[in-house]
């Protein structure tokens, strides 16, 4: 692997790991909080990787500039800021001075400040475990690494589940946005995906006051410190089936209820997804005993104790930048500077020797452009939604909109695109862009968010590519250019820039660049995130092999979850914990994490709604029903303000829906109302219709029928009788509120659909022993509603049945059904061929 000699100046090559007993779990030193750890200079000799070796703690001064004890560390506890909603202060504890802290050891250390990292540590700490976040800069907390922005298809489902589970991205991103709208508006409620523009500046600066302890005297969250240093090495204890200090319960032994309830099928089919704890055990080679810590300023490493530990380490793996041909090492840039954050290689080096399949993955982020260079005259504006559609359960059932949508200081996007001179110089100038150590040198990128190289090269028959101008907020001139991400040397990216519509005269800000990182296939960890072989070592976003904000935080919530629960419940003494696993008929993170657990992945992942087959039940509206309750039975909830807008939620819902399913009309009667469409055309006006009652809920579930053009109605009627009674009602009719409109109307709509869709899912389960004919032929003509990476992917590993056709990572369950479908139709077919010719024979 070509890896420059820069990158791994941070520690000596080693040898396998020796193999030895463990030892018993050691008696917890007395507390001292996370800046204290630094004033104690002692040396021990530790496993650190597999190897013993002296590790020196050393002292610091009580005063060094930014890098004081204060600076290295945040507590927490007190009250919080106030653009928290009012229920996140449950979370609240006095503050704690250092003198009053009583151990250097914490229940879960998480390493990584970013988006993943950000939601494992809080997701712990709520669980009531002693949490650590290990970050290089806490300043960097809450960095928007690359796009501005937050949702969009798929990805809005999983913010809006994280929220749900009480995660802080939904409720942050909310608090920043200054640009809401919601995609695919004029489809179905199932792939709506809420998407909010960031003012990037903004949601650094709320994430690091839900987390740090804030000069203004406001404090993040109870049980959670944040030390500034570089964590470059894992603290284990090693043996064959060694004990995991943060044990589980065996999920097979679990409450049952099968994922949803939906039946003995799925409650067995979870119990085979998930490996037992026995099975685990089996797997074993070490188990977690911490980290190893480098202080920033002066190189010396330090011991910290864990008994569990969460890696997010996002593109830092082994991580180098590429410009051109100039390759350096790194896990990012600085924003807007030249400053490079430096990689990870200790924790890669680690991984590798206790045989972790590792491989390389790559991304880009475009360039930065000079708002006050662009005609934005020649563009296309982009305006945002109002009223502005939250991402916060608890705003939306308070009916707020988010806070700089009430102020009025949303913002418009533009949107340009490219052209064939765009295209023309993109392949001109491809002899410039980087060599990649992955996919032979060709670099292994997200599939979903492509370089314009990328674009142009695949689709080489389009003549455009559309380009979203988003500013990065409110006080800066600075443009990202969704969409145009090539690392290109800089004079060049400026050239392609300058041929679009717009931009002719556009200057860049910073350069854009692509990262190459190490990540580990995620089916070596279990569903709860935690890695086979080391107990108690959790892994979470881009190490996993995700691309994205909302897919790293949606498996940050989980494997903090667990962590906490496991390490936390072990350490007061309680029993083990049943897995906090969500299901795939449960969560788009379930899916998300399903996927990436038995099918692995080749390439970046990223969540699309058509990977879920219960996307019709896996809405963005009811992501509160589905998850919060399971998330209060399980410590991860502790907002009341929460639990009492869930229940308020529910009550309406039903409510709305029964009197939905009490008011009914005659069919000619909902046709002259509202239009002989509202009953299917003519159809309604056929004898003896006269005399048949729909409900309103009926009527609702027919196609182009919406909640409003019923309810209209049932006011009309319900205004009527007041008039020809001379009497007013003893109740005024009130409309489906906002708080529930989308899930009223989408639960009675789409009722009849999920009854379909699981009777069509339970028998692609019956269905997986099925052969598949050798001759089947993949070609998008005989299969219409195939992606393109679908029927790539099959006609590559082409399957002998259905059951290995289900572990090709991007093959969705609902293609599968289709796939079934197709061979039965192809065998039925054959057989009838067949006979054909025995008759001609005889």
């Amino acid at each position: 692997m070509n890896v420059p000699a820069s990158a791994t100046e941070y520690r000596p090559s080693g040898t396998d790991p020796p193999s030895f007993t463990a030892a018993k779990r050691r008696h917890r030193p007395p507390r001292m909080t996370a800046a204290a750890i630094f004033a104690v200079a002692t040396t021990t000799t530790t496993t650190i990787g597999g190897l013993a070796r002296p590790v020196r703690s050393f002292p610091i001064p009580s005063v060094v500039t930014r890098r004081s004890a204060v600076g290295f560390v945040s507590g927490r506890g007190g009250s919080l800021p106030p653009l928290h909603p009012p229920g996140r202060a449950a979370l609240a504890v006095v503050a704690r001075s250092s003198s009053s802290s009583s151990s250097s050891s914490y229940d879960v250390v998480v390493v990584g400040g970013g988006h993943a990292g950000s939601e494992a540590a809080a997701a712990s700490a709520r669980t009531g475990a002693r949490t650590l976040l290990i970050t290089q800069d806490k300043s960097t907390l809450g960095e928007l690494s690359c796009n501005p922005s937050v949702g969009g298809i798929g990805k809005g489902h999983l913010v809006r589940e994280i929220d749900a589970l009480d995660g802080v991205m939904g409720e942050v991103a909310d608090s920043s946005g200054i640009h809401f709208r919601m995609l695919n508006r004029r489809k179905g409620p199932a792939v709506r995906g809420p998407r909010a523009q960031m003012d990037r500046d903004m949601y650094k600066a709320n994430m690091q006051r839900f987390l740090l302890n804030g000069d203004d005297g406001h404090n993040g969250m109870a049980n959670l410190e944040v030390l500034e240093a570089s964590a470059d090495d894992l603290l284990l204890d090693e043996g064959a089936g060694i004990e995991t200090l943060a044990p589980f319960a065996d999920p097979a032994d679990s409450d049952g209820r099968g994922g949803g309830g939906r039946g003995e099928g799925a409650r067995l089919e979870r119990a085979k997804s998930l490996s037992s704890a026995a099975a685990n055990a089996s797997n074993r080679r070490a188990r977690i005993r911490g980290v190893v810590a480098i202080d920033p300023a002066t190189k010396e490493r330090i011991e910290i104790e864990s008994s569990t530990v969460v890696l997010t380490t996002g593109t830092f793996l082994r991580g180098v930048l590429m410009i051109g041909k100039e390759r350096y090492a790194g896990g990012r840039h600085l924003r807007d500077s030249e400053e490079v954050e430096p990689p990870s290689v200790g924790l890669a080096l680690t991984l590798e020797r206790f045989g972790f399949p590792l491989g390389r993955l790559k991304t880009g982020t475009p360039a930065r452009l000079d708002g006050r260079t662009i005609d934005w005259g020649a563009c296309v504006v982009q305006p945002s939604e109002r009223p502005a559609v939250p991402f916060s359960h608890v705003r939306q059932s308070r009916g707020e909109e988010p806070p700089l949508a009430r102020a009025g200081r949303l913002i418009d996007c533009y949107q340009t695109a490219t052209n064939e001179e765009t295209h023309r110089m993109v392949m001109e100038y491809s002899h410039l862009l980087p060599e990649y150590d992955g996919m032979g040198g060709k670099g292994n990128g997200p599939r979903y968010c492509p370089s314009i190289y990328k674009k142009v090269e695949r689709f080489a028959e389009r003549k455009s590519h559309n380009s979203f101008l988003e500013p990065e907020g409110l006080n800066t001139h600075i443009v990202y250019p969704n969409g145009m991400s090539g690392p290109y040397p800089e004079e060049i990216q400026q050239k392609i820039f300058r041929s679009m519509k717009g931009l002719e005269k556009v200057e860049i800000v910073r350069p854009g660049y692509d990262v190459e990182y190490d990540f580990v296939n995620p089916q070596v960890l279990t569903h709860t995130l935690e890695t086979k072989s080391i107990a108690g070592l959790y892994l979470a976003g881009q190490i996993c092999g995700t691309t994205g904000y909302e897919e790293a935080a949606a498996q940050g919530i989980i494997a903090g979850a667990n962590a906490g629960r496991a390490a936390g419940a072990a350490y007061r003494g309680e029993s083990a914990p049943t897995p906090f696993v969500l299901g795939r008929d449960e969560a788009y993170i379930g899916v998300l994490i399903d996927d990436l657990v038995t099918k692995g992945t080749l390439e970046p992942y990223r969540m699309f709604t058509s990977r879920a087959e219960y996307r019709i039940s896996l809405r963005a509206d009811n992501a509160d029903l589905r998850l919060t309750r399971k998330g209060a039975e399980h410590g991860l909830v502790t907002d009341p303000e929460r639990l009492a807008a869930l229940d308020m939620r529910r009550t309406l819902i039903a409510d709305n829906v029964e009197r939905l399913r009490n008011f009914k009309l005659y069919v000619t009667d909902w046709g002259s109302r509202g239009g002989d469409d509202l009953m299917g055309g003519v159809a309604a006006h056929r004898p003896g219709r006269e005399s048949h009652k729909k409900s309103a809920e009926e009527v609702l579930g027919m196609p182009n029928v919406s909640l409003k053009m019923v309810e209209d109605i049932m006011a009309d009627v319900l205004n009527e009788k007041q008039t020809t009674t001379g009497r007013e009602s003893s109740y005024d009719f009130h409309f489906t509120p906002s708080s529930v409109y989308d899930t009223v109307e989408a639960s009675v709509k789409y009722k009849s659909y999920v009854v379909r869709q699981e009777k069509d899912i339970e028998s692609w389960r019956r269905a997986q022993g099925v052969r598949i004919p050798p001759n089947v032929v993949y070609d998008h003509a005989k299969m219409p509603t195939f992606s393109k990476e679908e029927i790539e992917k099959l006609d590559r590993f082409r399957p002998t049945t259905f059951a290995e056709a289900s572990q090709i990572s991007g093959l969705t369950p609902q293609s599968l059904v289709y796939l079934y479908h197709h061979v039965m139709k192809l065998n039925k077919e054959t057989r009838r061929e067949k006979r054909e010719e025995n008759a001609v024979a005889q």
